[in-house]
């Protein structure tokens, strides 16, 4: 997969988590957004190694669920 591609999934699941966690806690995109850019899970979507961006952004928003609530992430996988 070319570097753009990964990029561009990337963003795709930024973009639809984002909005996801608008929906469910009831927050204005940019406050959305500040939540998760500042989570591990944010981190490790972007690390190439961990492969989660090829996850799609429902498992990924359940991992970044599980990161708020449990105050880690709980898939031993990653």
């Amino acid at each position: 997969m070319i570097m753009n591609e990964r990029k561009q999934l990337i963003e795709y699941s930024i973009q639809s988590i984002v909005e996801m966690i608008t929906k469910d806690q009831h927050i204005e995109y940019d406050d959305a957004m500040n939540c998760f850019y500042e989570s591990q899970v944010f981190d490790k979507l972007q690390d190439q190694e961990t492969g989660l961006y090829l996850e799609s952004p429902a498992y990924v928003y359940d991992l970044y669920k599980d990161e708020i609530n449990f105050g880690k992430i709980t898939q031993v996988e990653i």
